[in-house]
């Protein structure tokens, strides 16, 4: 009892301290962004040497263009407001794996981002294209893959410095940030939580407003998206928040986002 005092007692003044872009939601941080960034970009490379990357020239170039604007739309607004620190030791990348059977994207702390090429019929256009990558970048502003990690250290490891638990258990915690930022085996994507899916949707109607994209496509990405459902959804929308939930909140926030958009 006496060694995990001194551990939440750390833990509950960082956690005063760190708040998350835009929704400005309080939470734990005990990773910094120097300690996972450089974890980050290996994996990241490693499933680029798994890929394929897809050959479609057309398709990367417009992930690319996306990304490129949801990026600096994003660098934009954190500077604007005081945040540009937020963005430390970011490195982004943009690409489009070639896989016919997953429906998914994702984004790891950094920016690293990939679009599976099975997501880009439901997307249809370069709209909807911004939606998910406003989406998959939030995760990664709001740094919910370091703050799964500090909760896991935290709760699984018994530690709140990453040198020490990188130094005492190694494997547990290779496996632990694997999990923080939603890497699962075989390199299948793991989900966030309902609360982080959520507060990603809520950043990425911002974010693509900001860059010129029109919020008001989303919900009807997102009911593309369920439409896809049946009895096994696709892993893109695991444990996601109820259809009627993610569209009843994204009305809610369009008002919000229509301010940022600009034709």
């Amino acid at each position: 009892m006496k060694k995990i005092f001194p551990l939440l007692a750390i833990a509950a003044f960082i956690f005063g301290c760190a708040s998350v872009a835009v929704t400005g939601r309080k939470q734990l941080n005990l990773v910094s962004n120097a300690e996972i960034l450089p974890m980050a970009a290996t994996q990241y490379q490693e499933v680029l040497q798994k890929g394929p990357i897809s050959a479609d020239e057309q398709n990367t170039a417009m992930i690319k263009r996306v990304g490129g604007r949801i990026q600096t739309a994003v660098e934009q607004y954190l500077t604007q407001n005081g945040r540009a620190s937020d963005l430390e030791g970011f490195q982004w990348e943009f690409n489009l794996i070639d896989d016919p059977q997953t429906v998914n994207a994702w984004c790891m702390p950094g920016g690293k981002v990939a679009f599976y090429t099975a997501i880009l019929p439901i997307c249809k256009d370069e709209n909807g294209v911004a939606i998910v990558m406003g989406h998959e970048v939030a995760h990664a502003i709001a740094n919910h893959g370091r703050e799964r990690m500090s909760q896991g250290m935290a709760q699984n490891l018994g530690l709140s410095v990453l040198s020490v638990a990188l130094g005492q258990n190694p494997t547990g915690t290779s496996q632990l940030f694997m999990q923080a930022v939603g890497m699962g085996s075989n390199l299948g994507m793991l989900k966030f939580s309902r609360s982080h899916e959520s507060e990603a949707d809520h950043m990425g109607l911002i974010f693509m407003a900001l860059a010129g994209y029109d919020p008001q496509t989303a919900p009807s990405f997102w009911e593309r998206m369920a439409a896809l459902g049946g009895e096994k959804p696709p892993e893109f929308l695991s444990t996601h928040p109820a259809d009627e939930t993610r569209i009843r909140d994204l009305k809610g926030w369009m008002p919000e986002a229509m301010k940022y958009y600009k034709k």
